[in-house]
């Protein structure tokens, strides 16, 4: 059964990783699409392997012009929209003593700025019965020294979504989270820190997890599409966590 089947979609940070693996699956279930990113190769890529079920936007996540430029494209393509998933964001560590005022800017107008006023702009767009997912992390109930700021991004998020839950079910739609753990993505890949440092971190999170491994991107796309469609239709508000049972052991 296609359960997406005619459904409209649009996918921001969808190029690669848990955005792209969700693109995929979403139009094995018969969606068609939009995708957001930031690099071009990337989106090409992306582009190649979703094929004519695809259409895919270079926008910034955080920039409200590229958000208006970026629904307006869709409206042309669409006209209106049946899932919305906020996936785009960003990881850097900021240790206390050395973060940043554009770093503090750079992550919060990303990860949470930009979910706010996507969501707030693509209202005019969605139909009713509409689904809204939004990616926040494991870290957003958990202390984490090195990325506080991305923590308190991603914890900002779990409230907006409690909050527009509430908002926007009287107009039929819903709005619920996704909360991944570690999982194994280009974007973790890319964490700016030294090789032997990034080792040291990757071995220690799998030693700790209960199922000793990093998740794939194919897991949470899975979470994403009963979130999208009519299977979750009672699920409100609510953050379901994909993480392999990391947070029932003490972090970090």
């Amino acid at each position: 059964m296609r359960k997406l089947e005619g459904k409209t979609v649009l996918i921001t940070g969808g190029s690669s990783g848990i955005g792209l693996a969700t693109a995929r699956l979403f139009i094995a279930g018969g969606a068609r699409l939009a995708i957001t990113g930031r690099d071009p190769d990337r989106l090409t890529a992306a582009q190649q392997q979703l094929g004519d079920a695809a259409v895919t936007i270079a926008s910034e996540a955080g920039c409200l012009n590229d958000i208006e430029t970026l629904l307006t494209r869709v409206k042309q393509h669409y006209d209106k929209l049946d899932v919305l998933f906020l996936n785009a964001g960003i990881a850097e560590p900021t240790p206390l003593e050395m973060t940043t005022e554009e770093q503090f800017d750079n992550i919060m107008r990303v990860n949470f700025k930009g979910v706010f006023f996507t969501i707030q702009k693509a209202l005019p767009l969605l139909n009713p019965g509409a689904s809204i997912i939004v990616t926040t992390s494991i870290t957003n109930r958990s202390g984490t020294p090195n990325f506080s700021i991305y923590a308190a991004s991603k914890a900002a998020l779990r409230s907006l979504v409690q909050s527009l839950a509430l908002t926007l079910i009287e107009h039929g739609i819903r709005v619920n989270a996704i909360n991944p753990g570690p999982i194994d993505t280009e974007g973790f890949n890319r964490l700016p820190l030294p090789g032997e440092v990034f080792q040291a971190i990757k071995n220690d999170i799998e030693a700790r997890s209960p199922i000793k491994r990093f998740g794939a991107p194919d897991e949470v796309a899975k979470v994403a599409l009963f979130l999208a469609c009519e299977d979750s239709a009672y699920v409100v508000g609510e953050e379901i966590v994909v993480d392999g049972g990391m947070t029932l052991v003490c972090l970090p």
